[in-house]
């Protein structure tokens, strides 16, 4: 694989880890309602366990409420279980065919929890990040040992590696900064 590739392909891949930093954030509840906070809750739907986004429409009423509209009758009871068992502590209410899912105001303490749990995220976003700086700079040995590129290119793609994982531990800085910031908001 020539060195070229090697970084390009080392990129795509810091890329996907901090997108899949981002899905991560995203689980994390906030003060403030979102839709998204239901995405990991599965509902079974005729023996398949499905998210509730693909059994029933997911919106807000407000800035504190999820509204959640099943598209079936008989779905309702069991996407209000589903949600009750969840580790999201929430505590739904059916009104008809309407679930409401109000999101209860955070403590202090559980704000500095979430905080913890954001930096425990993040750091190992990076550590992924760094190890595919590792293996990049490995598989850029590798050719020079087998004498498929000088010592100078070597030196030159680390060079460039490192400031591709510079970049990207940073982005997953500001993720962090940005996401603590939200959650000690009152």
């Amino acid at each position: 694989m020539p060195i070229v590739d090697i970084k390009n392909t080392a990129e795509a891949k810091m890329d996907q880890s901090i997108e899949s930093f981002k899905h991560n954030l995203t689980k994390i509840r906030t003060g403030r309602a979102s839709p998204a906070i239901l995405d990991t809750v599965h509902v079974d739907y005729y023996g398949s366990m499905l998210p509730i986004s693909q059994v029933a429409n997911v919106s807000l009423l407000d800035s504190r409420t999820v509204s959640v509209q099943p598209w079936e009758k008989g779905m309702g009871a069991k996407i209000e279980k589903a949600i009750r068992d969840s580790d999201l502590g929430l505590n739904p209410s059916s009104m008809g065919d309407l679930i409401r899912v109000p999101m209860p105001p955070m403590s202090e303490e559980r704000r500095k929890e979430l905080t913890k749990l954001v930096r425990n995220e993040g750091e190992g976003a990076k550590v992924a990040v760094r190890n595919l700086r590792r293996d990049a700079n490995d598989a850029v040995k590798k050719l020079v040992k087998d004498k498929l590129a000088s010592e100078d290119e070597q030196k030159r793609c680390e060079t460039d590696i490192q400031k591709v994982t510079d970049r990207h531990i940073a982005v997953i800085d500001q993720l962090i900064a940005a996401k603590e910031q939200d959650l000690m908001a009152v």
